[in-house]
Parts: C-alpha cells; sequence; structure tokens
C-alpha cells in the first residue's frame, strides 16, 4: 500500500513515517501543500493522511486534489476537533477524521477499516483493454503490445477518464473536469485539444483507426 502523508510538524511526521514503514508501507512524506500537489502529479496513492493546516495551504484543497484525479482513501489528521471542521472534511469525501493527540495502534485500526471498505466498494477492472492498447489504473501505466507509453500524469488521466466512460461520448466540458487543476495546472479548452492531439499521437493514431474519435458537436470516445 502506498500512502501520501503530509505533515508539517517535521518530528511528528519523523516519527510516525517510521511507524508506517514498520507496518510494511510505503511512505511519501511531505511537509507542504507544494509538495503534496507534486506528489500527487507524480505518483498514484492508496491513502492520503493529510493535516490540516500547512504553512502554504489545506488539507481540504489536497483532498480535493487527490479526490479529483482517483478515488483516494483520505484520512485527516489534525489538532482542530472543531464540529464545523469535521463534518467539512467529511462532507468533502474524507473518509475519516482523527484528532491528535492519537495513538498509532489507533490510526493503524483505521487505517485498515479504510481499506476494507474501500475493497469491497472497488469496481475498478485490473485493466482496461481498447485494441491493442492496455490500462492499468493500479500501476497508472498504459502499454501498447506490451511496450509501455511514455504518457504524462494529464494525457494518462484524459486516457483513463475516456476509458472508464466504456464508450460513451464524453463532452469537452466532462473531460475539463476531470483534468482541471491536476499538478497545479489550470486546464482551459485549447489545452484540451492539444492533449487530446499528444494522446493520439503516443497511441498511434493514424486517422485511419482512431482509438479516440471525435463525434462532432458532441466530444470525444473512446474505441476500436
Amino acid at each position: 500500500m502506498k500512502i501520501l502523508f503530509v505533515e508539517d510538524d517535521h518530528s511528528i511526521a519523523m516519527g510516525l513515517e517510521y511507524s508506517l514503514k514498520q507496518e510494511g508501507y510505503e511512505v511519501c512524506t511531505c511537509h507542504s501543500a507544494s509538495e503534496a500537489y507534486e506528489a500527487l502529479e507524480r505518483d498514484v496513492f492508496d491513502l492520503c493522511l493529510l493535516d490540516v493546516t500547512l504553512p502554504d495551504g489545506s488539507g481540504y484543497d489536497i483532498c480535493r486534489r487527490a479526490k479529483r484525479r482517483e478515488e483516494t482513501a483520505v484520512i485527516f489528521l489534525t489538532a482542530c476537533d472543531d464540529e464545523g471542521n469535521v463534518v467539512m472534511g467529511l462532507d468533502m469525501g474524507a473518509d475519516d477524521y482523527i484528532v491528535k493527540p492519537f495513538r498509532i495502534r489507533e490510526l493503524l485500526s483505521r487505517m485498515r477499516s479504510v481499506f476494507r471498505r474501500y475493497q469491497k466498494a472497488d469496481r475498478t477492472p485490473q485493466t482496461f483493454t481498447v485494441g491493442d492498447i492496455s490500462i492499468h489504473p493500479l500501476q497508472a501505466k498504459v502499454y501498447k503490445n506490451g511496450e509501455e507509453l511514455p504518457l504524462t500524469a494529464m494525457e494518462y488521466r484524459l486516457l483513463l477518464t475516456l476509458a472508464k466512460a466504456e464508450g460513451k461520448v464524453l463532452t469537452r466540458n466532462q473531460l475539463l473536469e476531470s483534468l482541471w487543476d491536476i499538478g497545479g495546472e489550470y486546464v482551459n479548452d485549447n489545452t484540451l485539444t492539444v492533449y487530446i492531439k499528444r494522446l493520439r499521437d503516443k497511441l498511434g493514431d493514424d486517422g485511419k483507426q482512431e482509438l479516440i474519435k471525435t463525434v462532432r458537436g458532441l466530444g470525444y470516445q473512446l474505441g476500436e
């Protein structure tokens, strides 16, 4: 299991990171919101452990970013036990909200509970296959005829969004919403056109057999 851990207190971060690694978890520790955004752009995580108050932002913003990119589990770790903050965190999709100080065994127990819920609810296929292209969501990798394609985070997210639509046509607005602000970038309509073109080039679309089809007046569709 891969965990994104965001905590601005270096002493707390060091101790908890050590404990998590002792339990066998792979941990990416960040001390600011900007570091967390970069980590989310680089990698895919099974769980985000987020402090709420950070020097350059909020754990709530990181939660929104993580949920927008993938259906990632989120647990807030915070000294603020105000009911309004707890409710706000849960309403935006967080799976749990733990108030500091807490015991490591309590955290591990709650993490296991969250993982169990996701395992039961996870209906995402291990792979999506379209023609000679295979998409592996758990590894965030794409292959063509067995060879990995060097996609950027944006290109991968765009392809995965189209694949999850299962052949349905997605409008440009729907695609823009799925890509907006990934890695701190604003994606506009012109940028989407550029990503579509780059992705088509990397997939090997030659105009005769397009995997990403343009449905005039509607949007785009992924199909053989």
